[in-house]
Protein backbone atom coordinates (compact mmCIF):
# COMPACT_ATOMS: atom_id res chain seq x y z
CA UNK A 1 0.00 0.00 0.00
CA UNK A 2 1.83 2.98 -1.01
CA UNK A 3 1.87 6.46 1.34
CA UNK A 4 -0.98 8.86 -0.48
CA UNK A 5 -0.67 12.47 1.65
CA UNK A 6 -3.68 14.13 1.10
CA UNK A 7 -5.25 17.62 2.56
CA UNK A 8 -7.60 16.26 5.21
CA UNK A 9 -10.49 18.51 6.01
CA UNK A 10 -9.93 19.03 9.36
CA UNK A 11 -6.69 20.83 8.51
CA UNK A 12 -8.61 23.73 6.38
CA UNK A 13 -8.15 26.82 8.27
CA UNK A 14 -11.67 28.06 6.56
CA UNK A 15 -13.34 25.15 8.12
CA UNK A 16 -16.68 25.44 9.57
CA UNK A 17 -16.72 26.59 12.85
CA UNK A 18 -19.60 23.96 13.91
CA UNK A 19 -17.80 21.37 11.42
CA UNK A 20 -14.44 21.76 13.21
CA UNK A 21 -16.85 21.74 16.93
CA UNK A 22 -18.10 18.21 15.49
CA UNK A 23 -15.23 16.39 14.11
CA UNK A 24 -13.10 17.00 17.07
CA UNK A 25 -16.22 15.59 19.39
CA UNK A 26 -15.98 12.61 17.07
CA UNK A 27 -12.15 12.40 17.59
CA UNK A 28 -13.05 12.34 20.90
CA UNK A 29 -15.23 9.17 20.64
CA UNK A 30 -12.61 7.17 18.69
CA UNK A 31 -9.64 8.46 21.19
CA UNK A 32 -11.62 6.98 23.86
CA UNK A 33 -12.30 3.72 22.12
CA UNK A 34 -8.54 3.19 20.93
CA UNK A 35 -7.70 3.99 24.41
CA UNK A 36 -4.50 5.07 23.30
CA UNK A 37 -4.06 7.18 26.28
CA UNK A 38 -3.96 4.07 28.40
CA UNK A 39 -0.91 2.94 26.57
CA UNK A 40 0.53 5.88 26.59
CA UNK A 41 0.59 6.17 30.40
CA UNK A 42 2.30 2.89 31.03
CA UNK A 43 4.58 4.41 28.20
CA UNK A 44 5.01 7.50 30.55
CA UNK A 45 5.19 5.27 33.90
CA UNK A 46 7.92 3.65 32.27
CA UNK A 47 10.19 6.89 31.45
CA UNK A 48 9.46 7.73 34.98
CA UNK A 49 10.96 4.07 36.39
CA UNK A 50 13.70 4.34 34.05
CA UNK A 51 14.59 8.04 35.53
CA UNK A 52 13.79 7.06 38.75
CA UNK A 53 11.92 10.16 39.24
CA UNK A 54 8.41 11.08 41.10
CA UNK A 55 7.26 13.38 38.24
CA UNK A 56 7.44 14.30 34.67
CA UNK A 57 6.29 17.18 32.01
CA UNK A 58 4.99 16.39 29.10
CA UNK A 59 4.03 18.51 26.09
CA UNK A 60 1.22 16.94 23.84
CA UNK A 61 1.93 18.42 20.30
CA UNK A 62 -0.93 19.19 17.86
CA UNK A 63 -2.93 18.58 20.87
CA UNK A 64 -6.55 19.31 19.17
CA UNK A 65 -9.30 19.91 21.65
CA UNK A 66 -6.76 18.56 24.43
CA UNK A 67 -8.57 14.94 25.11
CA UNK A 68 -5.41 13.43 25.68
CA UNK A 69 -3.91 16.32 27.17
CA UNK A 70 -6.64 16.19 29.57
CA UNK A 71 -6.96 12.79 30.38
CA UNK A 72 -3.16 12.22 31.35
CA UNK A 73 -3.00 14.96 33.47
CA UNK A 74 -6.14 13.90 35.30
CA UNK A 75 -4.29 11.70 37.92
CA UNK A 76 -1.03 10.22 38.59
CA UNK A 77 0.54 7.31 36.69
CA UNK A 78 0.84 4.18 38.59
CA UNK A 79 3.43 4.19 41.48
CA UNK A 80 2.36 8.14 42.10
CA UNK A 81 3.88 9.47 39.81
CA UNK A 82 2.59 13.13 38.61
CA UNK A 83 2.26 14.72 35.50
CA UNK A 84 2.05 18.30 34.34
CA UNK A 85 0.79 18.35 30.97
CA UNK A 86 0.95 21.04 28.73
CA UNK A 87 -0.51 21.28 25.21
CA UNK A 88 0.06 22.88 21.45
CA UNK A 89 -1.68 23.52 18.67
CA UNK A 90 -1.61 25.58 15.27
CA UNK A 91 -5.32 25.84 15.31
CA UNK A 92 -6.46 28.80 17.35
CA UNK A 93 -9.78 26.99 17.33
CA UNK A 94 -8.67 24.13 18.35
CA UNK A 95 -7.08 25.85 21.56
CA UNK A 96 -9.76 27.74 22.17
CA UNK A 97 -11.82 24.43 22.38
CA UNK A 98 -8.73 22.61 24.74
CA UNK A 99 -9.10 25.68 27.26
CA UNK A 100 -12.92 25.44 27.16
CA UNK A 101 -13.14 21.58 28.34
CA UNK A 102 -10.35 22.10 30.60
CA UNK A 103 -11.93 24.60 32.56
CA UNK A 104 -15.43 23.13 32.55
CA UNK A 105 -13.90 19.60 34.31
CA UNK A 106 -11.17 22.26 36.80
CA UNK A 107 -8.34 20.22 34.50
CA UNK A 108 -4.95 21.19 35.53
CA UNK A 109 -3.97 20.72 31.83
CA UNK A 110 -3.02 23.93 29.95
CA UNK A 111 -2.80 24.58 26.27
CA UNK A 112 -0.86 27.32 23.92
CA UNK A 113 -1.02 28.04 20.27
CA UNK A 114 2.10 27.23 18.44
CA UNK A 115 3.49 25.87 14.87
CA UNK A 116 5.30 22.85 15.64
CA UNK A 117 6.90 22.67 12.15
CA UNK A 118 7.64 26.35 11.63
CA UNK A 119 8.97 27.55 14.82
CA UNK A 120 11.76 25.58 18.45
CA UNK A 121 9.11 25.50 21.25
CA UNK A 122 9.23 27.91 23.62
CA UNK A 123 10.47 25.69 26.47
CA UNK A 124 11.79 22.05 27.29
CA UNK A 125 10.01 19.13 28.76
CA UNK A 126 10.62 15.76 30.46
CA UNK A 127 8.51 14.33 27.54
CA UNK A 128 7.41 15.56 24.14
CA UNK A 129 4.57 13.67 22.10
CA UNK A 130 2.63 13.56 19.42
CA UNK A 131 -0.23 11.39 18.48
CA UNK A 132 -2.06 11.32 15.06
CA UNK A 133 0.26 14.07 13.47
CA UNK A 134 3.26 12.28 11.95
CA UNK A 135 0.97 11.59 9.24
CA UNK A 136 -0.15 15.01 8.17
CA UNK A 137 3.48 15.54 7.37
CA UNK A 138 5.65 15.56 4.15
CA UNK A 139 9.00 13.99 5.08
CA UNK A 140 10.90 17.07 5.30
CA UNK A 141 8.19 18.52 7.53
CA UNK A 142 8.58 15.19 9.84
CA UNK A 143 11.87 14.94 10.18
CA UNK A 144 11.87 18.82 11.25
CA UNK A 145 8.98 17.94 13.56
CA UNK A 146 10.89 15.23 15.62
CA UNK A 147 13.81 17.52 15.68
CA UNK A 148 12.38 19.66 17.08
CA UNK A 149 10.66 17.06 19.53
CA UNK A 150 14.15 15.94 20.19
CA UNK A 151 15.46 19.27 21.54
CA UNK A 152 12.85 20.11 23.68
CA UNK A 153 12.94 16.94 25.90
CA UNK A 154 15.22 15.86 28.08
CA UNK A 155 13.99 12.48 28.59
CA UNK A 156 11.66 10.89 25.31
CA UNK A 157 10.28 11.75 22.27
CA UNK A 158 7.25 9.80 21.69
CA UNK A 159 5.51 9.27 18.33
CA UNK A 160 2.38 7.37 18.36
CA UNK A 161 -0.10 7.15 15.05
CA UNK A 162 -1.63 4.84 12.52
CA UNK A 163 -0.06 1.80 10.63
CA UNK A 164 -0.29 2.01 7.47
CA UNK A 165 -1.80 -0.84 6.16
CA UNK A 166 -5.45 -2.35 4.34
CA UNK A 167 -6.74 -3.65 7.68
CA UNK A 168 -6.04 -0.10 9.19
CA UNK A 169 -7.68 1.52 6.27
CA UNK A 170 -10.99 -0.45 6.49
CA UNK A 171 -10.94 -0.52 10.65
CA UNK A 172 -10.93 3.43 10.02
CA UNK A 173 -13.20 4.03 6.88
CA UNK A 174 -15.56 1.37 9.26
CA UNK A 175 -14.76 2.92 12.77
CA UNK A 176 -15.28 6.18 11.73
CA UNK A 177 -19.11 5.86 10.55
CA UNK A 178 -19.99 3.79 13.93
CA UNK A 179 -18.35 6.20 15.97
CA UNK A 180 -18.92 9.62 14.59
CA UNK A 181 -21.73 11.50 12.35
CA UNK A 182 -19.81 14.01 11.09
CA UNK A 183 -18.15 14.07 7.28
CA UNK A 184 -15.03 15.48 8.59
CA UNK A 185 -14.14 12.74 10.45
CA UNK A 186 -15.57 10.44 7.38
CA UNK A 187 -13.47 11.55 4.70
CA UNK A 188 -10.48 12.57 7.20
CA UNK A 189 -10.31 8.23 8.77
CA UNK A 190 -9.33 6.56 5.40
CA UNK A 191 -7.36 9.51 4.62
CA UNK A 192 -5.18 9.71 7.64
CA UNK A 193 -4.39 5.67 7.11
CA UNK A 194 -3.32 6.61 3.35
CA UNK A 195 -0.81 9.07 4.92
CA UNK A 196 0.61 7.23 7.43
CA UNK A 197 4.00 6.02 7.40
CA UNK A 198 5.36 2.08 7.54
CA UNK A 199 7.55 1.06 10.60
CA UNK A 200 10.58 1.14 8.07
CA UNK A 201 9.86 4.86 7.11
CA UNK A 202 9.01 6.13 10.52
CA UNK A 203 12.26 4.58 11.84
CA UNK A 204 14.14 6.10 9.02
CA UNK A 205 12.68 9.34 9.42
CA UNK A 206 13.63 9.50 12.85
CA UNK A 207 17.26 8.61 11.83
CA UNK A 208 17.29 11.47 9.37
CA UNK A 209 16.28 13.64 11.92
CA UNK A 210 19.48 12.24 14.57
CA UNK A 211 16.98 9.95 16.50
CA UNK A 212 19.23 7.08 16.15
CA UNK A 213 18.18 3.45 17.93
CA UNK A 214 14.53 4.91 18.43
CA UNK A 215 11.81 1.42 19.30
CA UNK A 216 8.93 0.67 17.80
CA UNK A 217 6.23 -1.19 18.74
CA UNK A 218 2.96 -1.95 17.53
CA UNK A 219 -0.19 -1.50 19.77
CA UNK A 220 -4.16 -1.77 19.30
CA UNK A 221 -5.96 -0.39 17.19
CA UNK A 222 -3.80 -1.17 14.15
CA UNK A 223 -1.47 1.93 15.70
CA UNK A 224 2.12 1.82 16.86
CA UNK A 225 4.55 3.91 19.00
CA UNK A 226 7.71 5.09 18.12
CA UNK A 227 9.91 6.02 21.24
CA UNK A 228 13.60 7.85 21.32
CA UNK A 229 15.60 8.22 24.62
CA UNK A 230 18.85 10.96 24.14
CA UNK A 231 21.75 9.59 25.14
Amino acid sequence: MQRVLSPEWLDDPSIDEDLHTAAHAGLRRINAWSQTSRFLRRALARVANHRGVSSLSVLDVACGSGDLARTLAARPLRGGVRLTVEGCDISPQAISQARDFAERIDSPATFYQHDAIGAAFPKSYDVVLCTLFLHHLTDSEAVTLLRRMAAACTSAVMVDDLVRSRAGYWLAWTGCRLLSRCPVVHNDGPVSVEGAFRPDEALGLAAQAGLDGAAYQRHWPQRYLMTWRPT
